[in-house]
C-alpha cells in the first residue's frame, strides 16, 4: 500500500477507509497498523491523513513498539513531528524497554533524538501528570554529546 506515489496513496487509503477498512486495524501476527507502516516509511501526509481518520498515535505492535517508535527508528523528523503534534505519548517503552527517544539515538539519528528530547524535557515541565511521558527510562548504555555533564533538570553542569 505504501509503495505507491504520493498521489495516488491518499486516493487509495480514501477507498480503503471508505470499503469499510479500519486505520486502526493490523494485517499480521506483527500487529502493526497503516499509522505504524506510514510512520516506518517515512510518509508523513499518509500518517497525518490516518491520525486525522482516527488511527491511533499510541497503538502498540506485538514488538511493543507505537508509530512514533518506527519513525523514531526511520529517521522521520516529519513524522514525528506530526506524532507529537497529535498528542503522541513520548515515554512508552517496547519490549526491550526503549522508548523511541533511546531508538533515535541508538540508531545515530541526532535530529529525532533531540527533538523526541526536547518535547519529552517541555512536556515534564509544563504538561499534565501521568500521560505517559517519563515512566520508562532504561540506560542503553550510549553516551550522548554532554550527557554525563547534564544537572538534574537536563541542564549541563557547569565548572564556574
Amino acid at each position: 500500500m505504501f509503495l505507491l506515489d504520493a498521489d495516488s496513496q491518499m486516493d487509495c487509503l480514501g477507498m480503503l477507509v471508505a470499503a469499510g477498512s479500519a486505520v486502526n486495524s493490523t494485517g499480521d501476527e506483527s500487529g502493526q497498523s497503516p499509522a505504524h507502516l506510514a510512520a516506518c516509511g517515512g510518509h508523513a501526509l499518509c500518517l497525518l491523513w490516518l491520525l486525522h481518520t482516527g488511527a491511533d498515535a499510541n497503538q502498540q505492535d506485538a514488538f511493543g513498539e507505537t508509530p512514533v517508535h518506527k519513525a523514531a527508528r526511520a529517521g522521520s523528523v516529519e513524522c514525528i513531528t506530526v506524532l507529537v503534534a497529535s498528542e503522541a505519548k513520548l515515554g512508552i517503552c517496547n519490549l526491550e524497554g526503549k522508548t523511541a527517544e533511546d531508538l533515535a539515538w541508538e540508531a545515530g539519528w541526532e535530529k529525532c533524538g533531540r527533538l523526541l528530547e526536547t518535547v519529552r524535557v517541555s512536556r515534564q515541565v509544563g504538561g499534565p501528570k501521568g500521560d505517559g511521558d517519563g515512566g520508562c527510562r532504561v540506560s542503553t548504555g550510549l553516551k550522548r554529546a554532554g550527557e554525563s555533564l547534564r544537572g538534574q533538570y537536563g541542564k549541563r553542569a557547569r565548572d564556574w
